[in-house]
């Protein structure tokens, strides 16, 4: 059902509007999950950093483009040349940007998205760098089932997009 809710979405809701779901995955550039860090304790600091900093460095590598990090949840104005940059990255079929559109509302991140597209991360790190806050209070703090639950339905159509993704790469 994930992959036929998929096709569906595409044929009735992109098809037709993909400049408008490419801005719509455009403006987690500006907000990005990857730009947003934890200050403390010292051992989560140092998880995202080796899960999310490759990507950056992949993203300013590819793409020129250079992103500011805060510490906490404040807001910080990215970088106009940056969020360009990346943004002329995104696909401009349906199918792709439907699917970039999927992972990128799933994950909080447009970059992962684009990573898993361009096959700098597979779909296991992606969902991993994605979650790496809530792992770690999982790990800390034992496993909410209610959660548990809303994030097993979020994964079912997040691998049914990178699926996709994947299969479009190749």
């Amino acid at each position: 059902m994930p992959m036929t809710r998929l096709a569906n979405s595409v044929v009735d809701a992109v098809v037709d509007r993909v400049e408008a779901v490419t801005e719509d995955v455009a403006k987690y550039l500006g907000s990005d999950l990857l730009f947003y860090r934890a200050g403390h304790p010292e051992a989560l600091v140092a998880r995202e950093a080796a899960l999310w900093d490759p990507v950056l460095f992949w993203a300013a590598n590819a793409f020129g483009a250079h992103f500011i990090l805060a510490e906490g949840i404040v807001h910080v104005r990215q970088p106009d040349s940056a969020v360009a940059a990346v943004r002329a990255a995104l696909p401009a079929d349906p199918w792709s940007i439907a699917a970039l559109h999927v992972v990128t509302t799933l994950t909080g991140s447009a970059l992962l998205a684009l990573a898993l597209l361009q096959g700098v991360l597979d779909t296991d790190q992606v969902w991993a760098a994605a979650h790496v806050d809530e792992d770690w209070n999982m790990e800390r703090w034992g496993v909410d089932e209610e959660v548990a639950a809303r994030r097993a339905a979020r994964s079912v159509d997040f691998r049914a997009a990178a699926r996709v993704l994947t299969a479009l790469n190749s």
